[in-house]
């Protein structure tokens, strides 16, 4: 009787590492490098309002070695695009520049708007992945500074706008959009106390604005208006001030949705305090009898020291913006 309790423990720890072996390799070899364009429609145009094609990148990590990475993103070009948001996190090795303006030069033309992560001013660090469980992580103090002047260089150039701690607007299809940004909360980069300034500033310079003078015989023309905060943490602070500032629609990734979850409970940690639940997808964020749409990237990209993901595979997300019903 002995033997047998000892053959089946025995057989048991087999199965086990068996098993704890096929999901490392699935997670390292497949998953880690399965890139999905996840597509979901928005409802918050204006009434009559043209629909909006927008393609959210985020937490790329890139590293110069990702052909495979790069050439996917390239790819996502002859989707009939009418607005980039990148939401940071796109470099993940000191010369990992090259591989963003290779993937992203088809973009040239589309308009876009971007915001920083941590890793766009520092490269990656080996951590240990358990202390993920007591809490976002920690400032890495020995980490290599990334060229970020470089990064913001390259950015302009596409023509982007930069809405770190900032507000820009664009007109597509018929639709005034006005966006505001932070930088990277996760490193308390975010200046919040920023944007109504830079909202008013940019409603005052607008020709559209209630009291802007128009020419006399120039009829001014009502123009269907969305206002969208974009940022790469999605912390509780951000999106309650986003949803007071009026946002209809929040953009940001950070979390990698989970980047290890287990199926029918989802995200383990989020690297930050927003609800498991609403770790990656499109949810609704309320605040003070107000809300908005939330769209949160799982990302496109790990650390190059744990890439590793299971049962939550790399995404950019196609948003098709619609009149709300």
């Amino acid at each position: 009787m002995a033997r047998t309790h000892v053959r089946s423990a025995a057989t048991a720890l087999a199965v086990a590492g068996a098993a704890a072996v096929g999901a490392f390799a699935w997670g390292t070899l497949v998953e880690n490098t399965a890139f999905t364009l996840r597509r979901v429609s928005v409802p918050v145009l204006p009434a009559g309002a043209r629909p909006i094609r927008v393609l959210h990148l985020s937490d790329l990590h890139m590293a110069p070695w990702q052909k495979h990475k790069q050439e996917w993103i390239r790819s996502l070009a002859d989707l009939d695009i009418d607005l980039i948001v990148d939401t940071g996190d796109n470099l993940g090795h000191p010369d990992g520049l090259a591989g963003i303006e290779y993937a992203f030069e088809r973009f040239r033309g589309i308009p876009g708007v971007f915001v920083h992560g941590s890793n766009d001013y520092y490269g990656p660090q080996a951590k240990n992945p358990l202390k993920y469980f007591t809490g976002p992580s920690k400032v890495a103090t020995t980490a290599a500074l990334l060229d970020n002047a470089a990064l913001i260089s390259y950015f302009d150039d596409l023509g982007w706008l930069d809405l770190n701690n900032s507000a820009g607007s664009l007109d597509l299809l018929g639709t005034h959009i006005e966006f505001f940004g932070v930088n990277d909360p996760h490193r308390h980069f975010d200046r919040l106390e920023l944007i109504p300034g830079a909202l008013e500033e940019l409603r005052e310079n607008d020709p559209y604005a209630e009291d802007a003078t128009w020419p006399e015989d120039a009829p001014k023309v009502e123009r269907p208006t969305l206002t969208v905060g974009v940022a790469h943490a999605p912390y509780q602070r951000v999106l309650d001030s986003f949803v007071t500032y009026g946002a209809s629609l929040i953009l940001a990734g950070h979390t990698h949705g989970g980047q290890v979850c287990l199926p029918g409970f989802g995200a383990l940690v989020t690297n930050c305090d927003i609800p498991r639940r609403q770790a990656k997808g499109l949810s609704i964020w309320r605040h003070a009898f107000r809300s908005a749409y939330l769209n949160v990237s799982a990302g496109l990209g790990t650390s190059i020291y744990a890439p590793f993901r299971f049962a939550c595979p790399p995404e950019a997300t196609l948003l098709t913006l619609v009149p709300a019903r």
